[in-house]
């Protein structure tokens, strides 16, 4: 995690200017979407997923990220990695967590008691084999973009942005370049409200 230089954070009451302005930051930066922006996607493990990934090599910095779900006791992702025959999207999650389904498009890995490997050679047959397995409930999907956002660039700058937290808020959206990063938060308050915040090097 980085230590941030500079830091902005707003909040807004309308849901249609948060994501405008969401976009706005982002530019051409690679983002995340909710799948649905009512629910988000909790936030309260993501640290600890991003660093347990990586210390024993599942999630590579190199790799790019397709779409997450997070919850209290699973997780799942669709990440895009190099490979010598090209790129190729693998799925990662729990089986236990996956309705019973055949895997037409993609070649198994793994299927291991509690978690699944499957790659694909086409982001659309991962992203659907994702969707069929969590039906998108608190998922994030990179969407809007050219192209996915680098873990390392999650793992750079998604602890700072926690950080800055007034509670305990669902992730919406969310872009991550390397020299800066911004998100969007909800909130399950009565009162609807969404927080950016924005954290970075000095330019």
């Amino acid at each position: 995690m980085t230590s941030p230089q500079t830091l902005v954070v707003r909040t807004f009451t309308d849901r249609a200017e948060g994501l405008s302005h969401f976009v706005l930051r982002a530019g051409e930066a690679p983002r995340l979407l909710a799948f649905d922006d009512a629910l988000g996607c909790p936030v309260e493990t993501a640290l600890a997923a991003l660093e347990w990934s990586g210390a024993v090599g599942i999630l590579l910095d190199d790799d790019l990220l397709h779409a997450a779900r997070l919850t209290s006791e699973t997780a799942a992702a669709v990440i895009e990695r190099k490979s010598p025959d090209g790129r190729r999207f693998v799925y990662l999650g729990p089986r236990l967590d996956a309705p019973p389904m055949d895997v037409f498009e993609g070649a198994i890995l793994f299927d291991e008691p509690g978690v699944k490997a499957v790659e694909f050679s086409q982001r659309a047959h991962a992203l659907a084999h994702f969707l069929r397995a969590t039906a998108g409930a608190g998922a994030l999907l990179a969407l809007l973009g050219r192209r996915a956002p680098e873990l390392r660039h999650l793992r750079r700058w998604l602890g700072s942005i926690i950080q800055e937290l007034d509670l305990s808020r669902p992730l919406v959206a969310g872009w991550f370049a390397a020299s800066s990063a911004g998100c969007l938060f909800s909130s399950s308050d009565k009162e609807q409200t969404y927080r950016y915040i924005e954290v970075g090097l000095e330019s």
